[in-house]
């Protein structure tokens, strides 16, 4: 037997007679339910039994939005934890590219003390020099340590008075892009 759609709410049996003020209020039940949802009234092969449920449209749609919705939420999560793992990286390297510039800093220069001359032990341990360092990163990406190259530059500034820039780059990349850059510039004067 076909399904038969039938509105929810009371219904007037023969010769019921009631007032005008019921009539409204079972139309605005009658309103309010089918608003909501489409109730299906089946005969099963001559049961005096109704089975009672929801359209097979209904049922499809509300698959579908709940798949949409557990998507975005699979979506959101992978991204966020992506961006999470990028900002401890993109930290990491901030922390090397510093630490190689203060390696360079604490090198000795002492312009007064005789005689010149650069090299570790004499009055310039460091000069004015370019190099670059190979480090790993304190984060690890799969369980694998991530290495980086750290580039340190010194270059004099001024002579009179004695300054000089030190600037430290860390390259790194992360999961296939970049690379990304950390740069720390520092200004340094003789004897400090």
């Amino acid at each position: 037997m076909l399904p038969v759609f039938i509105r929810t709410g009371f219904r007037r049996g023969r010769g019921e007679t009631s007032g005008k003020t019921t009539d409204r209020t079972e139309r605005k039940r009658n309103k309010k339910a089918e608003k909501t949802m489409r109730l299906v009234k089946r005969e099963n092969c001559g049961r005096t039994r109704a089975a009672w449920g929801f359209t097979l449209v209904e049922v499809a749609m509300s698959m579908a939005m709940f798949g949409m919705v557990m998507e975005g939420a699979l979506l959101g999560y992978v991204k966020f934890t992506r961006q999470a793992e990028w900002n401890a990286h993109a930290l990491s390297a901030q922390s090397l590219a510093s630490q190689g510039a203060e390696q360079a800093r604490s090198a000795k220069w002492n312009p007064s003390q005789w005689p010149q001359g650069v090299g570790p032990g004499l009055s310039d341990e460091l000069g004015t020099t370019n190099y670059a360092q190979t480090c790993t990163l304190d984060v690890f990406l799969d369980g694998h340590p991530m290495i980086v190259t750290n580039f340190v530059a010194v270059t004099q500034v001024s002579n009179n008075p004695p300054l000089r820039q030190i600037r430290s780059d860390c390259v790194w990349s992360f999961m296939g892009r970049g690379p990304f850059t950390n740069s720390v510039i520092l200004m340094r004067a003789a004897d400090q």
